[in-house]
């Protein structure tokens, strides 16, 4: 549930300042629902909208990108209890615009850079989920 959380996700990223602007802009997002993103990316503000397009708790979901700079983008996240630990998997698939170029800047900038950046994110998730401070994100979720 983490994952899905929006304020996280925005407390996570901080140092690219993204902000949700449309959509589910607090809390969880589900099943079927968008979100858009707004952040400084390679020293440009850029937006990305993704779209939860499969939803299988407490196991599964997968996010697509509906709008943004990138061809394609599609983000699936595993979950699995593992000698009593939750363990998350990520595979990110993507294509960068412009030909020959967007596959010469995926293959030397934009792969070591998402992979940099999700991994980031995801230590900012464990730790909260292996501190108590998950349980503010999930009240906050509650609230609204």
């Amino acid at each position: 549930m983490l994952s899905l959380n929006i304020d996280l996700h925005m407390d996570s990223t901080a140092g690219t300042r993204e902000r949700a602007v449309a959509g589910v802009t607090t809390g969880l997002i589900g099943d079927g629902e968008s979100v858009t993103w707004e952040g400084r990316h390679f020293g440009f503000m850029l937006r990305h909208r993704s779209r939860i397009t499969r939803y299988e708790p407490p196991t599964y979901f997968q996010d697509v990108m509906a709008e943004g700079m990138f061809k394609s983008f599609e983000h699936n996240h595993w979950f699995q209890e593992q000698d009593g630990e939750t363990v998350m998997r990520d595979e990110l698939k993507f294509s960068a615009p412009l030909g020959i170029l967007g596959l010469m800047a995926e293959r030397v900038v934009l792969r070591s850079y998402l992979t940099r950046f999700l991994r980031e994110r995801n230590e900012f998730v464990r730790q909260t989920a292996e501190s108590e401070t998950w349980r503010e994100y999930l009240l906050r979720s509650e609230l609204l």
